[in-house]
């Protein structure tokens, strides 16, 4: 799988995105990743890429004609169509289930937006998908597009086992279960018993269960849209659940 990404500061990405299972991936040629310079579609010698919004207001906006440039060699390169992602407090909130979509893909390009937004007739001409990474704002995009490569690198086949994929937080729309290790007992903390047991069918009755209390300590909106048996239902409203 191969990302395009846009940004105003390609240094950003040194360090991120050439580590751990990241690295390992690109090394394995399971996924490419390419910075692309929007400075460098600029055509006068201050490489300008923003200017002041019509209308007056704080703030700059990042200029349509660098961008458009930078996008269209991108797209011009492409052997196949890619989904090309504006990141910016103003989308919608980035989930699992973009990731798993996106991991589909042969091509994912992502934009980095900056200062107090883009001029928005590039979104209307390029941008197919709006993100942000939560309810809050970054300075710019870059970090949120480290988030969006990393959670999609990892659901890319074979960048990791599909056994380390499974069960995890927002599989089927619950949090994921809490792990222990060696030692059995730390500061009289003992792991709990039926982890010990060997009792495989057990073992997953409580790791469901961890799931289904975690996810309704935590995160109870999730609940309304996660794949629930009936067992499920009557468990969580045992502990209050009133769905």
């Amino acid at each position: 799988m191969r990302f395009d990404i846009l940004t105003l500061f390609p240094a950003m990405f040194t360090g991120p995105l050439t580590e751990s299972i990241i690295k390992r991936a690109i090394q394995r040629e399971l996924i490419e990743i390419n910075i692309h310079n929007i400075r460098d579609f600029a055509t006068d010698r201050h490489r300008t890429t923003d200017d002041y919004p019509f209308g007056g207001g704080a703030g700059m906006v990042m200029k349509v004609e660098p961008l458009a440039r930078c996008t269209e060699a991108v797209l011009a390169a492409a052997s196949a169509p890619t989904p090309v992602v504006l990141l910016t407090p103003s989308g919608a909130v980035f989930t699992q289930h973009h990731a798993r979509t996106w991991a589909t893909q042969p091509r994912l390009t992502l934009v980095c937006g900056h200062y107090e937004g883009v001029d928005e007739r590039y979104i209307e001409r390029y941008v197919t998908d709006q993100i942000s990474i939560g309810d809050f704002v970054l300075t710019g995009g870059e970090l949120a597009a480290m988030v969006v490569v990393d959670a999609v690198s990892r659901l890319v086949p074979e960048v990791i086992t599909a056994d380390s994929l499974a069960a995890e937080s927002h599989d089927a729309g619950l949090l994921e279960y809490p792990h222990y290790t060696r030692p059995a007992v730390w500061e009289e903390r003992a792991v709990p018993e039926v982890l010990l047991s060997g009792h495989h069918a057990n073992i997953e009755q409580w790791r469901h269960e961890q799931q289904l209390r975690r996810t309704f300590e935590r995160r109870p909106d999730l609940l309304e849209q996660a794949e629930l048996s009936a067992q499920d239902r009557e468990l969580l409203r045992r502990w209050g659940w009133q769905g």
